[in-house]
C-alpha cells in the first residue's frame, strides 16, 4: 500500500509546496514524474533480489530506504531536492508491491491465489483512501512539511512490523544466482515473450484510466469544480472505493467463470462508464459528481480484471516470479509515468480532455488484450518455451 500512499498523500499540498518553494505547476508535476519513473526502474531489480536473496531481506531494505527519502523530502529546500527525493521515494517503496505479489504464487496456486491476490487489492484501497484526508489536515494544521514526517513514521511502523511478522517463503533450493549471465537470461526470457508483454500492457495500461484523474487532482479539483483541498478526499473515496468494490467481486468470482470472461467483463464495464464520461462532458458543464462518480466505475473495472491478467503474467514464469512480477511491474510504472509526465498536462485543460484521456487509455487496454486472445485463438504463442 505504501506505493499509491506516497502519491495521494501529498496530492492536496502542491500549491502549497509550490508557492513555498517556488515552482511551477509543471515543475510540480514532475515530482510525480520522478517518483513514477523511480518506481519503474527499480521494478527490473527488486524482483530479482528477491529470487536470489530471499523476498524478507528486500522488503525490509526498501522499507528503510523509504523512510529515509521521506525524511529528504520533508527537510527540501528547494523543488531540484524534493524531486529527488521523490524520485529515491519511488526507488524504494516498490518493493512491496513486486514481492508481495511474488509471495502469493510463493504459497498459494490457481483459484486461491485469485482469491488471495483479489483480497491484497482489496486491502491496498485502504492506505489510498485515508491518504489525502491526512495529507488535507497535516497541511491545514501543521505545515506540507509534515505530510512526509508522517510518511517516514509509516515507513517505520511498516518496518518494525515486517522484521517481526514477515516470514521467508523462498527456500534456498528455489533461488536463482545473482550473477550477469543467468539475470541476462531471465530477463531475455521474459521481455521476449510476446505474452508477457502484452499481458502487462492489458493490465498496466487502463489503470492510468482511473490514475489520470489523481494525478491531476490539484487542477481537477481545485482549479474546474473549484474545491478545496480539505475536499480533494472525494475523489481518492470513489477511485478507492471502486478498487475495493472490483476487488472483492474479482475474489467471489475466482473458481465460479473463467478468468478470461471475467476480464471481458472488467474491460466492458471500464470501457462503457469511460465512454460515457467523455460524451456527458463533451455537452454538459462539470460538476463535482459528474467529474467523481465516474471514476468509481472505471476503478471498478480495471479491479475486476487486474487480479486475473496479473496471475495469467506469473503462471508464465514459475521460476522466477519476482523477475516476472518485477518486470510487469516495470511496464505498468512506464505508464504510469508517461502519464504524469505527458498525458495528464497535455489532458489537463477540460474535464472533457481527461475524460478522453482516461477513454483512450483504456481502449488500448483492450486493444492489447484483443492481441493477446487473437494469439490464443490462432496458436501463435504455441512452442514459446517458459522463463529457465
Amino acid at each position: 500500500m505504501l506505493g499509491p500512499f506516497a502519491v495521494d498523500t501529498y496530492l492536496p499540498a502542491f500549491t502549497a509546496i509550490g508557492g513555498n518553494l517556488g515552482a511551477t505547476e509543471f515543475q510540480m508535476q514532475q515530482t510525480l514524474s520522478a517518483y513514477l519513473l523511480g518506481f519503474s526502474v527499480m521494478m527490473l531489480l527488486h524482483g530479482a533480489l528477491a529470487d536470489s536473496f530471499g523476498r524478507r531481506p528486500v522488503i525490509l531494505a526498501g522499507l528503510a530506504l523509504f523512510a529515509l527519502a521521506s525524511m529528504v523530502c520533508s527537510l527540501a529546500d528547494r523543488i531540484g531536492v524534493l524531486i529527488a527525493g521523490r524520485a529515491l521515494q519511488g526507488m524504494s517503496c516498490g518493493a512491496g508491491i513486486v514481492v508481495g505479489r511474488a509471495i502469493v504464487r510463493d504459497l498459494f496456486a490457481a483459484v486461491q491465489a485469485q482469491r488471495m491476490m483479489s483480497q491484497i487489492t482489496l486491502f491496498f484501497g485502504i492506505a489510498p483512501a485515508i491518504a489525502p484526508i491526512i495529507g488535507g489536515w497535516l497541511l491545514a494544521l501543521i505545515g506540507w512539511r509534515s505530510i512526509f514526517w508522517f510518511m517516514t513514521a509509516v515507513a517505520a511502523a511498516l518496518g518494525g512490523l515486517a522484521w517481526a511478522m514477515l516470514p521467508e517463503t523462498l527456500p534456498g533450493e528455489r533461488r536463482q544466482p545473482f550473477a550477469p549471465a543467468p539475470l541476462a537470461t531471465g530477463y531475455w526470457s521474459v521481455v521476449s515473450d510476446g505474452r508477457f508483454l502484452l499481458l502487462s500492457a492489458a493490465s498496466g495500461i487502463p489503470f492510468n484510466a482511473m490514475f489520470i484523474f489523481i494525478l491531476s487532482a490539484p487542477t481537477l479539483l481545485g482549479r474546474h469544480l473549484g474545491l478545496l483541498p480539505t475536499q480533494f478526499f472525494w475523489l481518492f473515496v470513489f477511485s478507492i472505493s471502486g478498487i475495493m468494490a472490483g476487488a472483492w467481486t474479482s475474489g467471489r468470482l475466482a473458481g465460479r467463470i473463467p478468468r478470461e470472461r471475467q476480464v471481458r467483463i472488467g474491460f466492458a464495464v471500464l470501457l462503457g462508464f469511460a465512454g460515457v464520461n467523455v460524451l456527458w462532458h463533451l455537452f454538459v458543464p462539470p460538476t463535482p459528481v459528474s467529474a467523481i462518480a465516474p471514476v468509481f466505475l472505471i476503478a471498478f473495472g480495471w479491479a475486476l480484471l487486474t487480479p486475473c491478467i496479473t496471475l495469467m503474467v506469473l503462471d508464465l514464469f514459475p521460476d522466477r516470479l519476482g523477475l516476472a512480477s518485477s518486470l510487469q511491474a516495470f511496464f505498468s510504472g512506464l505508464a504510469n509515468a508517461a502519464t504524469a509526465g505527458v498525458i495528464a498536462p497535455l489532458a489537463m485543460g477540460s474535464v472533457a480532455g481527461l475524460a478522453a484521456a482516461s477513454a483512450l487509455l483504456g481502449l488500448a487496454g483492450l486493444l492489447s488484450w484483443g492481441v493477446y486472445r487473437a494469439g490464443i485463438r490462432h496458436g501463435r504463442w504455441t512452442g514459446l518455451r517458459r522463463a529457465a
